[in-house]
């Protein structure tokens, strides 16, 4: 408990580093935001009053301080771009990338520990050599390249998959929390429900498949360490079936690195997903935070680099947390 709060009181020092250097970075980004939203031709006297109402006349550690204040009273700013509060766009885009992170990291986690169990079991083995191969040609394939290439072919040439959105156009549909899964249950609209996975699953694995690589590299090793253990040996010796002890002896204790990988590929795919969602034209953080930047709505970007830090952090204070409860020999306090 006393680990669980020095941690959660750390995460403020941690953001504000992490807001400080992103709006200190965008000091450097060439480009003038009111410029951008009234067009090449403006004259200069239009482009000061914009300046004046958005405060872009002040100095950098003026602005700095006039948003923290705001964003300690709840107040994340309005986009430039978009005329809209900021945290009222994120929680509409948010529920997009958070649902294909799920299913990217469930694919990225299934597939990649299973064939780095199988690996292990099977070491120097045909099944080995295939699993470091398929793990090789994960991590090496661009994201953008699988997306365009399963767009091309599932999509265009035998039309077997939807290529873009989250849902078919013309579905009846009430959506409620965002969450397209969750609604579809709340409504009990079994034909959205599996059109919204249906949707679903090209872009998951098009963005799980670089994870899905590195945990399966992470459980071979892993797994293949824990398999020179004595205890293992001594399991064996036991008269316990293979199948037992590579489940419930070896992959427990060697699941703690696994957690690790698994738990920061989540972070990273719920910012990390710009690629994916601009190839399959999905509605989440991703593209906005891209066009934000695009557009030099700067507002937009604190915000969304803001966000996106508060729950990658959260994530990674779960991540350490679960190691007690896969390893009760770790303890915190």
């Amino acid at each position: 408990m006393k680990y669980a709060i020095r941690r959660t009181l750390a995460i403020l020092p941690v953001l504000l580093g992490l807001l400080f250097l992103v709006s200190l970075l965008i000091e450097f980004v060439p480009g003038d935001p009111a410029r951008t939203m009234l067009g090449p031709h403006v004259n200069e006297a239009s482009l000061a009053a914009l300046r004046e109402k958005l405060g872009l006349n002040k100095p950098f550690y003026v602005r700095f301080g006039i948003y923290l204040g705001n964003l300690f009273r709840g107040n994340w700013g309005e986009s430039i771009r978009e005329g809209r509060p900021i945290l009222k766009i994120l929680t509409e885009r948010f529920p997009a990338t958070f649902e294909l992170s799920i299913f990217a990291m469930l694919f990225s986690t299934i597939v990649g520990t299973g064939l780095g169990i199988i690996s292990a079991w099977r070491q120097y083995s045909i099944w080995d050599y295939l699993g470091m191969f398929i793990a090789l040609i994960g991590i090496s394939m661009p994201v953008f390249w699988l997306g365009l290439m399963m767009i091309y072919f599932l999509a265009l040439k035998l039309h077997i998959m939807p290529f873009s959105g989250r849902l078919s156009t013309g579905l009846p549909f009430t959506p409620i929390t965002g969450f397209y899964m969750l609604d579809s249950l709340i409504n009990l609209n079994w034909r959205a429900l599996g059109d919204v996975l249906w949707h679903l699953i090209m872009p998951s694995i098009a963005l799980g498949t670089i994870p899905m690589a590195m945990i399966t590299r992470m459980t071979r090793s892993s797994m293949l360490e824990v398999l020179s253990q004595d205890y293992i040996n001594t399991a064996r010796a036991k008269g316990l079936g293979e199948t037992i002890v590579m489940l419930k002896h070896a992959l427990k204790n060697a699941l703690m690195p696994v957690i690790t990988v698994v738990g920061l590929n989540f972070g990273f795919l719920l910012g990390g997903a710009i690629l994916t969602e601009t190839v399959f034209a999905w509605p989440g953080l991703g593209t906005w935070l891209l066009d934000s930047i695009n557009a030099r709505d700067f507002p937009a970007v604190q915000g969304g680099v803001l966000f996106i830090g508060t729950v990658f952090i959260l994530v990674n204070l779960v991540v350490d947390l679960s190691y007690a409860w896969v390893n009760p020999k770790v303890k915190y306090d």
